[in-house]
């Protein structure tokens, strides 16, 4: 078995989870990517979800990221967003309720940066908070 991943999720405000890793699930502008140790290095652009890191103990950690990046290579894989959050934190039924609350004030026509980053956010910690249920 190939040596463990170095991972880091960090926030624009703090490492929001640090440790070794095994496996990654992180969602794309391209799709769903997987992350093994010995991974092909890789930049690619987050969209608002949430990355499932599988610890080398097999316990499953979900962070909830509203974009960002996920850089890999030589052994390290770093997660870059703006906002970040573990899953276990997050209230669902209050996360649910943010979302509705910003997808209303999108169709009523309040297209600008802090509605767009509002509902971004939202949306990841609904989807992290779903992945933990």
């Amino acid at each position: 078995m190939a040596d463990p991943m170095d991972v880091q999720v960090v926030s624009a405000e703090r490492v929001v989870w640090s440790g070794q890793a095994s496996n990654i699930i992180a969602r794309t502008t391209d799709g769903d990517i997987g992350i093994l140790p010995g991974h092909e290095p890789v930049l690619a652009i987050l969209v608002p979800s949430g990355v499932e890191i599988y610890s080398v103990d097999n316990h499953r950690e979900i962070v909830a990221v509203d974009g960002g990046f996920i850089s890999v290579g030589q052994g390290r894989v770093s997660i870059l967003s703006e906002y970040a959050r573990m899953a276990d934190d997050i209230d669902l039924p209050r996360a649910e309720k943010e979302l509705a609350e910003a997808q209303s004030r999108l169709d009523d026509g309040e297209d600008d940066e802090d509605t767009r980053k509002h509902f971004s956010r939202a949306q990841a910690q609904v989807r992290a908070a779903q992945k933990v249920q």
